[in-house]
C-alpha cells in the first residue's frame, strides 16, 4: 500500500500517536507525518504511506492554514491555553483597535520560536529545556503571513476567531503572542485547528475511526495515490525502451521538455516511476518511485 492518507487529527493525541495508530490499522511499518501537529491541536495531517514517504519533505513545505482562536488578557508561558498565566491585563481595546493591529501581522514578518517548540539547540529541543525551568536565547525566524480573516470578534469574552494563511515554520500561538503584546493586553492561543496543508484540505480529510470502519469493509479510497497526491507537475509517459533504462539507472534523453522543470515520469502501463527534471539539456530523476519502497 502506497499512497497519502489526509488525517484529520483529533485534540488530545500527538502526531506519532496517528502513526502507531495507522500502523496498526493498515499493518505496514513505513508511515510517516508531514508536520507536527501538537495533541491541544487539531485537523489536518497528512501522512505518507509506503513509497508515499519520499514525497514527505516536499509536502511538509507546502503553505498552511489554521483556524485560530485568540483569547486576550493574558500572557501564558506556552503561549498557548495549556501554559500559566503568567501576567494578567484589562482589555480595554475596541474592535476596530483588535482589526488595525491584525492587519500589521500580514506580509513577512518576524518570529521568535517559542521556548515549548521541537526546535534543537545544541542537540536538545527547546521544550524539553523548558521543562527544566530553562529559557536560552532563540534567533528571530521570517516567515509569511499571507492573509488573516477576522471570523468573529467576542468582545465580552475577549476572543477572536481567525483563519491564517501562512509559510511553512509559522507558529500561530506566537502569532497570537505577538498580537496581545501590539494591543498591549497580552494574548494567547486558545485553540487552533489546522484545515490546509498544500493541497489536502479539511474538507476531504478522514478521522481515524472513518479510516478503521472503511477498512472494515475493504474500502481503501482513503489512500491518495502517490502521483495523484502532486498534480501540479505535467505528466509525461516514457516508450517501453526508455522505461526500461530508467528503472536499471541509464541516462535516457527526452524531447520537448522545459529545462528546470520537474514532471512526474510513467511507463506505457500508467505505472508512476519517478519525478525527473529537464537540466542542462539532460534527463535526471529527481525522485525514484519504482522497485521497492
Amino acid at each position: 500500500m502506497d499512497g497519502i492518507v489526509n488525517v484529520n487529527k483529533p485534540l488530545g493525541i500527538t502526531s506519532h500517536d496517528v502513526v502507531y495508530r495507522l500502523r496498526r490499522l493498515l499493518g505496514i511499518k513505513k508511515i510517516g507525518h508531514t508536520g507536527t501537529l501538537d495533541p491541544d491541536a487539531s485537523g489536518v495531517l497528512p501522512m505518507c504511506i509506503g513509497k508515499g514517504t519520499k514525497l514527505a519533505e516536499m509536502l511538509t513545505a507546502t503553505d498552511k492554514q489554521y483556524l485560530a482562536q485568540l483569547t486576550l488578557g493574558a500572557f501564558t508561558d506556552t503561549q498557548d491555553a495549556s501554559g500559566e498565566v503568567l501576567e494578567r491585563f484589562d482589555v480595554t481595546v475596541s474592535e476596530d483597535e483588535i482589526r488595525e493591529n491584525i492587519g500589521k501581522f500580514i506580509g513577512e514578518i518576524e518570529q521568535i520560536p517559542p521556548m515549548y517548540s521541537a526546535i534543537k539547540i545544541n542537540g536538545k529541543k527547546l521544550y524539553e529545556l523548558a521543562r527544566e525551568g530553562k529559557t536560552v536565547e532563540r534567533e528571530a525566524r521570517k516567515v509569511l503571513i499571507n492573509n488573516i480573516g477576522i471570523n468573529s470578534i467576542d468582545m465580552e469574552n475577549h476572543t477572536v476567531t481567525m483563519l491564517v494563511d501562512c509559510s511553512k515554520g509559522t507558529y500561530i500561538r506566537t502569532l497570537c503572542n505577538d498580537i496581545g503584546a501590539a494591543l498591549g493586553c497580552g494574548g494567547y492561543m486558545s485553540s487552533l485547528q489546522r484545515t490546509k496543508t498544500g493541497r489536502f484540505g479539511i474538507e476531504d480529510s478522514f478521522t481515524l475511526e472513518q479510516i478503521e470502519e472503511m477498512l472494515n469493509v475493504g474500502d481503501t479510497s482513503f489512500l491518495i495515490p502517490v502521483a495523484e497526491a502532486i498534480p501540479e507537475f505535467q505528466r509525461i509517459i516514457l516508450a517501453k525502451k526508455n522505461a526500461k533504462k530508467v528503472r536499471n539507472g541509464i541516462k535516457i534523453s527526452v524531447e520537448g521538455l522545459i529545462e528546470g522543470e520537474t514532471y512526474r515520469v510513467f511507463d506505457e502501463k500508467n505505472d508512476f516511476l519517478a519525478l525527473a527534471r529537464q537540466t542542462n539539456g539532460e534527463f535526471e530523476i529527481v525522485r525514484a518511485f519504482y522497485g521497492g519502497a
